[in-house]
């Protein structure tokens, strides 16, 4: 037995070697005998895993804390860990992953529907689950045989700004608007001239390129070339990169930020590090400007529309908005349709002229 007591640390470490390598970790005891039966257990583990083929198992909970770290990096990693977190604490009474079943998942569905969640949400909760799992298996764990739920959800009516909503969202994030309980602009404090000004700015952007909302939390000056008004998106969701040109607008309001920047990233949390999620600042600034039913995805809704409505095809906006595949641009199709519905009319309404 290699129980040995480590400077720095009140716990005993347990220290052997296996197959020709060296294995340490700490016991979290100052129990000799009882880290002398940890180390027995550990043995055996090994044995199991190395020689009959049986793999390890982890604890739930430290399933779903792994797989949450493993996506610390990503933008969204703040909705990823609230939903494996609640996961965690809902499977509370599954000890090992590789014990959790199906009818578990189903529960767990089942209780979102009933405290009235909505089923992207939901979708999102179940999506931690699977990807937990299959983070595990990666790693080399036990995991379970389960099904995990489909979730429908209905896209509805394809929801975009009209010129005059855009006015009326454009004056509700104005930087400079007078709000109840805040000072008048001048006398405000920088830390919130700044995030009123980063709010308005976020959303010139995502109207004038389409981009994703977290393809902009994330953008770098490196990718912006002032010279050229170009913008090298890396699209991280369908892993290519598309290069736009700046409207008008748009190369304004990064002109401005160019000059006063302090890091690499465009939009920047207090640490200087790349922002997170907005959604929430984005959801306040939707119910002031009387659009309760848009969210941040609703700007590249509008501009697809509005370039399908002005004379570009399909295909065009599938290379503006980084598609992959132009069967989700087809989407808009009922648009393009329209569109040439009214050309075909005015056409056909200046034959009949010329007969």
């Amino acid at each position: 037995m290699a129980i040995v007591k480590r400077e720095g640390s009140k716990y005993l470490y347990i220290q052997f070697q296996y197959g020709g390598k060296m294995y340490i970790k700490s016991s979290k005891t100052t129990d000799k005998e009882l880290a002398e039966r940890l180390e027995s257990n550990w043995r055996k583990q090994l044995i199991e895993q190395y020689q009959l083929g049986i793999k390890p198992t982890i604890d739930t909970l430290e399933a779903f804390k792994e797989y949450s770290a493993s996506k610390k990096k990503i933008v969204s990693h703040y909705v990823v860990n609230l939903w494996s977190m609640r996961a965690a604490e809902f499977f509370s009474y599954v000890p090992h992953l590789h014990l959790l079943q199906s009818r578990d998942i189903e529960r767990f569905k089942i209780d979102m529907e009933r405290k009235a969640y909505s089923n992207q949400t939901i979708k999102h909760a179940l999506n931690q689950v699977g990807g937990t799992i299959k983070y595990a298996k990666r790693m080399g764990y036990q995991v379970p045989e389960v099904e995990i739920p489909s979730i429908k959800l209905s896209r509805g009516r394809l929801r975009y700004l009209t010129v005059e909503e855009e006015q009326r969202l454009l004056e509700a994030v104005d930087p400079k608007r007078e709000v109840k309980g805040l000072a008048t602009y001048e006398k405000r404090i920088p830390r919130i001239k700044k995030q009123m000004q980063d709010v308005h700015d976020f959303i010139i952007i995502l109207l004038d390129t389409g981009a994703r909302h977290g393809e902009i939390c994330t953008l770098e000056w490196s990718q912006i070339n002032m010279a050229r008004k170009t913008i090298a998106l890396w699209r991280s969701k369908v892993k290519n990169e598309s290069v736009l040109y700046m409207s008008d607008r748009v190369h304004k309001v990064l002109l401005r930020r160019f000059v006063s920047r302090n890091s690499k990233f465009v939009f920047t949390n207090a640490q200087g590090e790349a922002r997170k999620h907005i959604n929430m600042t984005f959801h306040k600034a939707f119910q002031r400007a009387g659009l309760p039913d848009c969210s941040a995805h609703t700007l590249r809704h509008t501009l697809a529309t509005r370039l399908i409505q002005n004379g570009m095809n399909l295909y065009e906006v599938k290379e503006i908005l980084g598609h992959s595949d132009i069967k989700t641009t087809m989407r808009y199709a009922h648009i393009e349709q329209a569109q040439v519905s009214r050309k075909a009319t005015d056409l056909i309404n200046k034959m009949n002229l010329d007969k």
